[in-house]
């Protein structure tokens, strides 16, 4: 078993992207608030640029990676999205991504989306590592990857070049042995 396409929380729904979900990905993508820590590509300017995530991820089983929409079950709403890069399938690593609309920040949607998201990767898709990189100055995501049990294992230098300047990440990562769940 992999990576699955739909998975529940008490509050959430994690759904694998579809092609019907562009008009969400664009305005979430295309928002400043959402962007401002994602440093690897500027804000989308076009629902084509929304078909190309969405593209990018399809096939999540063959490639290395995948992504979620984060849906509220209270509004319905999309709120947000998760996932996993880099799939090494050979050392069982991934790195693990995530972002928010800013009206839901500090509720806890996040913390209880990739909990869920880590329970897939320990679980179903095997995975022995997650790792994470934040920005050192978004002090919301530290400190959630530090509830959600990561370790920090230092800071990489100059990770992300963006709009002409050098952005140094934490690197966080979380084992198996250390995630305190049982897979059920």
């Amino acid at each position: 078993m992999g990576i699955l396409s739909l998975v529940e929380t008490e509050r959430l729904i994690l759904k694998e992207f579809k092609p019907q979900d562009i008009d969400f990905i664009y305005r979430h993508f295309s928002n400043e608030d959402v962007c401002r820590y994602l440093f690897d590509c500027e804000p989308l300017t076009s629902i084509e640029g929304a078909k190309k995530i969405i593209d990018f991820y399809t096939d999540s089983e063959q490639s290395d990676r995948n992504r979620w929409c984060i849906i509220s079950k209270e509004s319905n709403k999309q709120i947000g999205t998760c996932g996993y890069h880099r799939w090494d399938k050979t050392n069982n690593i991934a790195e693990i991504g995530y972002d928010l609309e800013r009206e839901s920040w500090g509720r806890g949607y996040m913390q209880e989306a990739i909990g869920a998201a880590l329970k897939v990767g320990f679980c179903n898709m095997k995975l022995n590592r997650v790792q994470a990189f934040t920005y050192v100055q978004n002090a919301r995501s530290v400190k959630m990857l530090k509830k959600l049990g990561f370790t920090a294992e230092g800071i990489i230098r100059d990770k992300h070049y963006f709009r002409g300047t050098y952005y140094d990440h934490y690197c966080f990562s979380l084992l198996k042995r250390e995630w305190n769940r049982d897979c059920i």
